[in-house]
């Protein structure tokens, strides 16, 4: 009897596991509505927490931040409408969705100083990261009754 040997890829099977999740939840949200996770990336840069979001084709009057108890919301809806007339035909195309993302700042943020932009359907948001406390190291030394 042959046998064969299967090389186990266990990041293949998470991609799988995610589009599963994906699709159900999808599949929850209301009729006709598509809503979506922007890519986000996190640096760390001359003092401040810099987040980037990838918002292509969505203007900034149609995003909203947040900040409640030390965690950033970004959110936002867009929708977009298209309609084409020719003399045999007439096409039109729709769509509009909605999307959200959250993380926690760190402690001790000033929400008010933060601030944010838009630039070739980038939004970028700048949170100044409060001074780091130095470590003090105290010496106690103990008396004798």
């Amino acid at each position: 009897m042959a046998s064969t040997l299967t090389r186990w890829e266990p990041f293949s099977e998470l991609a799988d596991l995610r589009a599963r999740l994906d699709q159900m939840f999808t599949e929850f949200a209301p009729r006709g509505e598509h809503r979506f996770a922007p890519a986000i990336d996190v640096i760390r840069s001359n003092g401040n927490l810099v987040l980037r979001a990838d918002l292509p084709g969505i203007k900034a009057d149609e995003v909203k931040i947040e900040v409640d108890e030390d965690i950033l919301t970004i959110r936002g809806e867009h929708e977009e409408q298209h309609e084409e007339k020719h003399e045999h035909y007439m096409r039109r195309e729709r769509r509009w969705g909605s999307f959200q993302r959250s993380m926690p700042l760190p402690t001790g943020v000033d929400a008010e100083r933060i601030e944010a932009r838009t630039h070739d359907g980038v939004l970028e948001v700048t949170v100044p990261l409060p001074a780091e406390k130095t470590a003090k190291t105290v010496t106690i030394t103990p008396t004798e009754d």
